[in-house]
C-alpha cells in the first residue's frame, strides 16, 4: 500500500482521522491529499498535473 501524503505539508496521512482526498477540480486527473489540520487552516495546495491552486 502507498502512504499518503498531505499535498500541502507533506505529512503522512495514511490511516489520519480527518484527512480529505478528492480529486482535483480543475483537471480530475490527479488526488489531492489534505490533513485535518490544512484543511482547518486552508493551507495552499498545487495540482502537480495542472498547477491548479486551492483552496480559492
Amino acid at each position: 500500500m502507498e502512504e499518503m501524503v498531505c499535498n500541502s505539508c507533506k505529512t503522512k496521512v495514511t490511516n489520519s482521522k480527518g484527512t480529505a482526498r478528492f480529486m482535483c477540480p480543475n483537471c480530475s486527473k490527479h488526488e489531492i491529499v489534505r490533513c485535518m489540520h490544512c484543511r482547518e487552516i486552508s493551507a495552499k495546495y498545487v495540482c502537480p498535473q495542472c498547477n491548479f491552486t486551492g483552496p480559492n
